[in-house]
């Protein structure tokens, strides 16, 4: 009888159409919202507001320590708080909706009277504060692995919503591309008012999408020691392959940090980053998708390990197509360039759709073995990888592209001179640094998945017996 009921659930559809798409709504907006955080802050900082980079490089640090030792501490909160009628993350995602939206904008807003130690302390509380309200409101992304018992409709709600997710990220680099035609030449006027788009809409689509999902996997009652759930993970060889590669992937941050700020030196604008961003996220999105249909043939370990290979291949050919055109003028590579960031993309659909079905697998290895649930634990605890290479990666990107020590010598806008020519050296070193040491940094992430043996026959054992124990909790 027992069997029977798992078999039900393997082959049974949960999730109504009505509720998968206002959940992909709220993903999508949600995601808009961070990424205009993502995208535009750092050009903010520096441009705007024009911090020194030893300032810039400070507030990075900041921004990477105070939230993530605070993260601890909600973790421990999101898996140990009763799990009531409507849930766990469905109530955490609709308190969260307007404190996003309204931090988001205020971090595109600053006083014009504060200045120096002040203004430092305002950017870093409102920073910090915008962290712990985002990671409440990452309930929008942790629902999907509790959507549905079915573990193939579960990797399908996890594939189109990182697919979402990532056309998300991009948006907003539209609505600054439109912006900026409006208002040309006021780059902090561009930024409140695109926050204050993405802030409204992301509000109201989160309160819309998650007050439609239902959670729908059985968890146990009992409490324990939220504390020992960090052991379990710490001691779980699988999360160790997720952690060990997730810290070299976040040095990445270098190379994304200085997106704007390429488009700003080659374009003339921080607001055509789009004209960048935008090959490069519909690449991810068709990326998602190829990989997707490889699924069926090939397991998430090779597929991973194989798109860090491509990842090196692709960013040096992109980097090749930039300094040659850099060099000889030729309008015809800048065409060229665009196919490359396309293919490019094409990795960013590996390494945003992957991770998330590893951790999802780990989730229920260590469910089994534990009988919790540590859906924000493990980030937590992966996030201590991603903070230390993270945190290096912000303090060093500001020092790398600006100031009288830098490597690369960009020059910061004045009122005098709003867009400084820069040099040649200027911007292949910042196409390098964009390109081909991002590529590095993904072929690097890949490596620790040679020791990943979760997969195939091994990840379905595991699954069939946590569905054999959910059905305990359930009849409890």
């Amino acid at each position: 009888m027992e069997e029977t009921v798992i078999q039900n659930r393997q082959t049974e559809k949960y999730v109504n159409s009505k509720e998968f798409i206002l959940y992909l709504v709220a993903v999508f907006f949600y995601t808009n919202m961070t990424g205009m955080v993502g995208n535009f802050r750092n050009a903010y900082i520096v441009n705007v507001l024009r911090l020194t980079d030893s300032q810039a490089s400070l507030y990075n640090t900041l921004l990477s320590l105070i939230p993530f030792f605070l993260n601890f501490f909600i973790a421990m909160y999101i898996d140990g708080r009763k799990v009531g009628k409507k849930g766990k993350f469905k109530p955490l995602g609709l308190y969260a909706a307007v404190p996003v939206g309204v931090l988001l904008v205020l971090s595109f807003f600053t006083p014009k009277f504060l200045s120096g130690t002040l203004l430092l302390i305002y950017i870093v509380t409102v920073g910090v504060s915008y962290a712990i309200a985002t990671n409440f409101g990452n309930s929008v992304n942790m629902v999907a692995i509790v959507m549905t018992p079915n573990m193939k409709e579960r990797d399908n709600v996890l594939s189109l919503r990182s697919i979402v997710s990532a056309v998300g990220n991009s948006a907003p680099l539209v609505i600054l591309l439109v912006i900026g035609l409006i208002w040309k030449d006021n780059e902090g006027l561009q930024y409140i008012i695109g926050a204050g788009l993405c802030g409204v809409v992301g509000v109201i689509a989160m309160l819309l999408g998650m007050g439609a999902v239902r959670e729908r996997v059985a968890y146990t009652t009992e409490k324990k020691n939220p504390f020992l759930g960090y052991k379990d993970i710490v001691t779980n060889k699988y999360a160790w392959a997720i952690i060990a590669s997730d810290f070299l992937k976040s040095f990445r941050n270098i190379s994304t940090y200085l997106g704007p700020f390429l488009a700003a030196a080659i374009l003339g604008s921080t607001s055509k980053f789009l004209l960048f961003g935008l090959p490069t996220g519909v690449g991810t999105a068709v990326g998602m998708l190829v990989i997707k249909f490889l699924l069926k043939k090939f397991n998430s370990k090779v597929l991973y390990i194989a798109s860090g290979i491509y990842s090196v291949i692709i960013n040096v050919g992109a980097f090749a197509v930039g300094y040659i055109y850099f060099n000889s003028g030729n309008k015809a590579l800048q065409i060229v360039f665009i196919v490359a960031l396309f293919l490019i993309g094409l990795q960013f659909g590996a390494s945003n759709l992957l991770p998330t079905m590893f951790q999802a697998d780990v989730l229920e290895d260590m469910e089994l073995k534990t009988g919790k649930r540590l859906d924000a634990t493990l980030p937590t605890v992966i996030g201590v990888g991603t903070m230390i290479s993270g945190t290096i990666a912000s303090a060093l990107a500001p020092r790398i592209l600006y100031g009288d020590h830098s490597v690369i010598h960009y020059i910061q806008p004045t009122d005098a001179i709003p867009n400084p020519e820069q040099s040649l050296q200027t911007k292949i070193a910042m196409l390098f640094f964009y390109t081909v040491f991002h590529g590095l940094m993904m072929f690097l992430a890949g490596v620790p998945f040679f020791f990943y043996k979760l997969t195939g026959k091994t990840k379905e054992d595991v699954h069939n017996a946590v569905m054999k124990q959910r059905e305990q909790f359930e009849q409890q």
